[in-house]
């Protein structure tokens, strides 16, 4: 699926959408989230979900939530034949919005320090490395990789 972020249409994620996220997110990632997990997490306190894609199918996702001054994104996926269109930062921006909409100063993420597509999106976004957590992310073979910690500040002239 091919969707130029132009024409892609930004909305809330609907529960007909989960299994579909699922999909997306098992795409990415070694150990994904089902569509029960991430109803949960949708469900829980504080957290907004996004949508990109057309009006009948999703093409990408991004969880967020927004807590006392800070805002986190929980994850971000987009379909491997998505790719490379704008979404994944139509999404982040959207994020933005929603964290300052909540009333965020800083909004956070992890991410895996070998993905370069993704630490090179962050960077664009006006996200910077803070910290590191080693062997967070484990990989399928039992291959431990460090997470960064990004951060943008949401209150200066860029958020």
């Amino acid at each position: 699926m091919s969707i130029p972020a132009a024409k892609a249409r930004l909305r809330p994620v609907a529960p007909s959408d989960l299994p579909t996220l699922a999909d997306i997110h098992a795409a990415g990632f070694d150990h994904p989230w089902s569509a029960d997990a991430l109803r949960e997490t949708l469900d829980g306190p504080c957290v907004a979900g996004l949508v990109a894609g057309t009006d009948m199918k999703a093409a990408g996702f991004l969880l967020i939530r927004t807590v006392a001054g800070e805002a986190e994104i929980l994850t971000l996926a987009v379909s491997p034949t998505a790719r490379r269109q704008g979404l994944a930062a139509a999404l982040v921006e959207a994020g933005v919005a929603v964290a300052l909409a909540a009333g965020a100063e800083t909004l956070w993420l992890e991410v895996a320090e070998d993905n370069a597509a993704a630490i090179a999106l962050y960077r664009r976004t006006g996200f910077v490395a803070e910290g590191r957590r080693p062997r967070y992310y484990a990989r399928t073979g039992g291959v431990a990789i460090d997470a960064l910690l990004m951060r943008r500040p949401l209150n200066t002239g860029r958020g």
